[in-house]
């Protein structure tokens, strides 16, 4: 059994001195492949150091809408850069996050704006971060209709219309452990009526823990296990298929092997 796990931190405090560890823990519950999550220049260069130091690691880089307000000209320029490397599959997570509210929104806007139009020069995918701005990231995204190679909403946490209106654009869904939550319902809903074919799983580690380890312990890549159980059980089919149909997925969007 295969499973990619399309969205870890792994360059963050909590995760990155005990990589080597943290990796083997992984592969003995079948995870075989990471996308480790740039959020501003510090980690995109780690994250591409990763990428060179391990088999199966690919990155994506990107600047989080949280750190819009401090983008500089050089962070562009770095991210330019680093997006041309080989083992570099997505430019992300990059996004809105009007809950936090961290950067001015109008700072969030123009710093998703110039990473799509990133993504479209690159051709490269896009992991979004939507937070508390559903309706306004689907706005900016209309305006790149036919311009990029793929989107995937990280971390889906809203309920089912809203992914119709996903799957409707063609983009695509990734799953946390939030499915596993008591409070989960509606996104259990979601990954109900979402196709493997557009379906990815991640951990988002080190946050956002699976039951039955939530609060316990900072998630890590070999809890994905936990999700990938829960949306099986969803979908009434055997572990096995699920996982494979998700790799499938998560390798052609990538364009990974």
């Amino acid at each position: 059994m295969e499973l990619i796990d399309t969205h870890a931190h792994l360059t963050f405090d909590e995760l990155v001195a005990d990589v080597d560890q943290v990796l083997s823990r992984s592969r003995l519950v079948g995870v075989r492949k990471w996308i480790t999550v740039g959020t501003d220049s510090e980690h995109n260069r780690k994250a591409v150091e990763l990428t060179r130091m391990h088999e199966g690691i690919f990155a994506a880089v990107g600047i989080h809408p949280h750190h819009a307000k401090d983008v500089t000209s050089d962070d562009m320029a770095l991210l330019r850069e680093l997006a041309q490397e080989e083992k570099v599959v997505a430019i992300g997570e990059t996004g809105l996050d009007f809950h936090y509210n961290f950067s001015r929104q109008d700072a969030q806007r123009q710093i998703f704006r110039a990473q799509l139009d990133m993504a479209a020069e690159f051709n490269l995918p896009v992991v979004v971060h939507c937070r508390n701005a559903f309706e306004e990231t689907l706005a900016i995204l209309t305006d790149f209709t036919g311009k990029l190679k793929g989107v995937v909403f990280h971390c889906y946490s809203e309920g089912a219309p809203q992914a119709e209106a996903l799957l409707e654009r063609g983009y695509f869904l990734s799953f946390t452990g939030i499915v596993t939550f008591n409070s989960g319902n509606q996104v259990r809903e979601a990954a109900a009526i979402v196709p493997t074919d557009r379906m990815m799983i991640e951990t988002d580690c080190p946050y956002i823990s699976p039951v039955p380890v939530r609060n316990q312990r900072p998630c890590e890549p070999a809890l994905l296990i936990h999700t990938a159980q829960k949306i099986a059980e969803i979908k009434q089919i055997p572990l096995d298929r699920l996982a494979l149909e998700l790799s499938n997925t998560s390798k052609t969007f990538f364009g990974i092997s």
